[in-house]
């Protein structure tokens, strides 16, 4: 082999290397990225395809489908209409700890429908809940994984299952858009002292207490 074509096989060597670090590098970049983004889901659909590479192609995939959608925030006349709802699936606890939870998952799926969420079954609406809200979305996975064997489910379990739902509840009502259609900050309020959010309003606008005849989903 001549000078000359060493030297041209030493450069191509080089380049090769140079777009496989190249690759790696944007691979890496990408993994950060999707992590950052996705939270604890990235890990838990790692572990579930087994696959690192599947699994950032199905995260990718969510991502493009939920930027399709047309997510909206609900109207004031919905969420009122959800928090009155709510707070009766509240109240419902303490004769009916089982359908009280079953409740809450029905009125979960009717706001996130209502929201502009496709109309699917448990895995698409908390796969297209983790693009957006990750950190709501283990406590959607939390709560339904509880409500699936709630005949088997101790009554503290199902505590735990409605505070769960109670998280996503605050999320999906806590912006609302105004008569112009315009979103609206609002701010979550405490009302029963079980530290989360069970009604929300706007900021700067008086608090409306809620009852709920004495029933508080906070475990004893």
């Amino acid at each position: 082999m001549s000078g000359q074509e060493s030297t041209i096989v030493i450069v191509i060597a080089v380049i090769a290397a140079l777009l496989l670090l190249l690759w790696v590098l944007m691979r890496q970049r990408r993994s950060k990225a999707l992590r950052d983004s996705f939270g604890d889901e990235y890990d838990r659909t790692v572990e579930t395809r087994g696959n690192r590479e599947q699994a950032e192609a199905d995260l990718i995939d969510r991502r493009d489908r939920v930027a399709k959608l047309d997510i909206r925030p609900l109207t004031v006349s919905e969420r009122d209409r959800f928090a009155g709802e709510w707070t009766e699936t509240k109240a419902l606890f303490v004769d009916s700890p089982i359908e009280a939870v079953s409740r809450a998952d029905r009125l979960l799926t009717q706001i996130m429908n209502t929201r502009g969420f496709p109309m699917s079954d448990f895995e698409h609406r908390h796969a297209d809940l983790t693009v957006d809200h990750a950190d709501t979305a283990k406590h959607y996975l939390a709560g339904h994984e509880i409500a699936d064997r709630a005949s088997d489910a101790t009554t503290e379990e199902l505590r735990r299952a409605l505070n769960h739902y109670e998280t996503l509840f605050a999320d999906m009502t806590s912006e609302v858009a105004d008569g112009d259609g315009h979103d609206e900050t609002r701010t979550a309020h405490d009302m029963d002292g079980d530290g989360r959010a069970d009604h929300v309003v706007a900021t700067g606008a008086p608090t409306r207490p809620v009852e709920y005849r004495g029933v508080s989903t906070k475990p004893q």
